[in-house]
């Protein structure tokens, strides 16, 4: 019987979700700059970002272990939201530095990622397509988190510019990998908004941020 419970209390903790969180590596930095992901001009430093490493549930049923460049400031309440994410058993298809900036990103582009310098982009409704707003995104600044893209559409005038996501469009009745009403909780408990909530007809059912922008 002991060895039966010893058995299982090593399978739980095995499943245990994980957190850390570190300063970016020079070979990291380098792999952010290749991926033309960071430049002079961004609107943080290279020393202001961490990579955070989380505990997840793949599509697979199986845990991995997950890692994205995101603000220093926002370790800690994503921490909390991922640790809700991995009790929900919420599945994630990718997230690693490799898929989000390495030289063969997943074909399916399912990934899972915050940090990106980069301006703010145009609503599908906007006849300029993918040019930036002039304003920079809260990636920019590490402090927003697409999830699960395919599943969760950047949409407007009932369009999107992800021809695989179409599907996805349509939010009832949710599938796996679509956000949750709690899943939805989880970031708001930590004070982040939802472009899934934004006004008018442009929603970005992907999109997390700080500032709810």
């Amino acid at each position: 019987m002991r060895f039966v419970v010893a058995a299982v209390l090593v399978a739980l903790s095995a499943q245990a979700f994980d957190a850390t969180s570190a300063p970016l590596t020079r070979g990291q930095r380098a792999l952010l700059v290749r991926a033309h992901e960071y430049h002079n001009g961004c609107p943080v430093k290279l020393s202001g970002l961490r990579v955070l490493g989380v505990s997840y549930w793949g599509f697979d049923h199986k845990v991995h272990e997950g890692t994205m460049v995101v603000n220093a400031g926002a370790v800690a309440p994503l921490t909390t939201v991922f640790h809700k994410l991995y009790d929900l058993r919420f599945p994630i298809h990718y997230m690693s530095l490799m898929d989000a900036y390495g030289p063969h990103p997943p074909p399916s582009g399912d990934v899972t990622a915050s940090f990106e310098c980069r301006q703010a982009v145009k609503s599908p409704c906007n006849k300029g397509g993918r040019l930036g707003t002039g304003s920079w995104s809260e990636h920019a600044y590490g402090e927003a988190v697409d999830l699960n893209p395919v599943e969760n559409p950047y949409v407007g005038c009932g369009q999107t510019r992800d021809k695989t996501a179409v599907s996805f469009m349509k939010r009832t009745p949710l599938r796996p990998g679509m956000v949750t009403p709690a899943v939805l909780a989880a970031f708001q408990s930590v004070g982040w908004g939802w472009g899934g909530s934004w006004y008018g007809s442009t929603k970005d059912y992907m999109h997390f941020s700080q500032s709810g922008h």
